[in-house]
């Protein structure tokens, strides 16, 4: 709510604009009396014979005009507009956006309710679903993963079968609804400037990269920091949202710089939780959407 002065600045700015543009209108609208030979000129000249007259503006123009500051008036009575004043009406843009929203899910409970009782291998078998939730997917996960799906630094990719957290369907449906945090805690402190060095060569090594025999023989010894996480063999874990670090897929890029950077300053990666957003039919389809795009 407005303060008294704030209220009062607002009322007298809004009132006071109205009834200066009515003033100005009627002030200027007419022209000075004059007689049958007088051209009407103010008397200033440009460029020798370019005059300025003094013609009023057409009724019907000035006529329109008077109607808008009609219209912003009785506006102001019916409407929010006032400082505090909530209008005659008591309008707010809340109500209405809940009233819209309200009136929109009735409509949409028409369209989601031949999927209610699909499973979610049906769902991902219906032409018709996939193409309602390739919309959902547009309007609520694009955003961070693209438009297909594919990721982007620090977004993981959908459209493959590498996943952090499990791929079933009831995995991506937990995903969706309670959302994920992952962490990658800094290991500058554990692993010293030259340890760090050695595990990417290591990590590199193990995910098929051309690394430093010795540094990375180096690293392996080291491992078992890594291990409590990604596990011995290094194929990560989807209860701790530990990525494989086997193979050649990065969700923060797999370039030694990347690697080392990730090492010695931790990852914080965070996946919102939507299942508050969706409708339960929703976050379903969703899945189904995302299941059925990774081809798994």
């Amino acid at each position: 709510m407005l303060n008294s002065f704030w209220n009062w600045f607002v009322i007298i700015i809004s009132v006071g604009s109205i009834l200066a543009c009515w003033w100005l209108l009627h002030w200027t609208k007419g022209v000075s009396d004059r007689s049958d030979d007088d051209d009407g000129s103010t008397g200033h000249v440009w460029d020798e014979d370019l005059r300025e007259l003094n013609t009023p503006l057409p009724r019907w123009w000035l006529h329109l005009f008077n109607i808008t500051i009609v219209f912003a008036l009785v506006y102001l009575v019916l409407f929010p507009g006032l400082g505090n004043f909530a209008g005659i009406k008591g309008w707010t843009q809340i109500e209405q956006y809940d009233a819209e929203i309200a009136q929109a899910g009735e409509v949409q409970k028409v369209i989601f309710a031949r999927f209610q009782d699909m499973d979610g291998d049906a769902l991902m078998a219906d032409v018709e679903a996939m193409d309602t939730a390739g919309r959902l997917f547009g309007n609520n996960c694009a955003m961070c993963h693209g438009s297909d799906g594919r990721g982007a630094k620090g977004f993981p990719n959908l459209a493959d079968n590498d996943w952090q957290w499990g791929g079933s369907y009831d995995d991506i449906l937990t995903s969706i609804n309670a959302g994920r945090m992952a962490v990658m805690p800094p290991h500058d402190a554990i692993l010293g400037e030259a340890g760090i060095r050695e595990m990417v060569a290591y990590v590199q090594q193990i995910a098929g990269q051309k690394a430093d025999a010795e540094l990375a023989a180096a690293g392996k010894t080291k491992f078992m920091v890594c291990a409590a996480c990604h596990g011995q063999d290094a194929k990560g874990n989807p209860l701790l949202g530990s990525p494989n670090l086997t193979d050649d897929i990065w969700l923060y890029g797999g370039n030694p710089e990347d690697i080392e950077l990730t090492l010695l300053k931790g990852r914080n990666g965070r996946m919102p939780a939507f299942g508050s957003q969706l409708s339960e039919i929703h976050s379903r389809l969703l899945a189904a959407y995302v299941k059925r795009m990774s081809g798994s």
